[in-house]
C-alpha cells in the first residue's frame, strides 16, 4: 500500500543503505530515486516517537547524498522521517533553519480494515 501512496516515478534502489563517515556507519532505511523529480528520496522509519536526533540524522543523510551521491543533473535529495508518534512543536523547532527538503510525519502500525482499503482503492482507481 505504501508504494501505491507514493505515486508515479518512484524507483526503489536500496534498503539499509550504508553511509560510512570516519569509521561510523549509518543506515538509511529506504532509498528511492524519483524519475520525474530527478532526485533521491530518503526514508527513515522510526518505531516510536520522532526525536530531534532523528531529524538531525536525516539532515546528515541528505547532506551526504548531495555531496557524495548526486550527479550534476540531479536535484537535491528529499528526506522523509516517519514514526509512530510526532510532536508538532518539537518538529517545528528541529526543522527551523534547515534548508534541506526534509519532512516528518507519522504512520499507522496496522493495516486498514477491509472497508477503508476498499474506499482507498476506489479513490486511486478514479485518478
Amino acid at each position: 500500500m505504501f508504494l501505491l501512496e507514493t505515486g508515479r516515478g518512484f524507483a526503489f534502489l536500496n534498503r539499509q543503505y550504508r553511509i560510512t563517515l570516519d569509521n561510523n556507519h549509518f543506515y538509511v532505511d529506504l532509498v528511492f530515486y524519483h524519475t520525474i523529480l530527478k532526485c533521491y528520496v530518503l526514508i527513515d522509519l522510526k518505531t516510536g516517537k520522532i526525536t530531534h536526533q532523528d531529524i538531525g540524522q536525516m539532515n546528515l543523510y541528505i547532506n551526504y547524498f548531495k555531496a557524495e551521491v548526486n550527479s550534476e543533473s540531479d536535484n537535491p535529495p528529499i528526506g522523509i522521517v516517519l514514526g509512530t508518534e510526532k510532536n508538532n512543536i518539537l518538529v517545528e523547532y528541529a526543522l527551523g533553519g534547515i534548508n534541506n527538503k526534509l519532512f516528518v510525519s507519522r504512520y499507522k502500525l496496522y493495516l486498514p480494515d477491509k472497508e477503508e482499503l476498499t474506499q482507498k482503492l476506489k479513490f486511486l482507481l478514479k485518478r
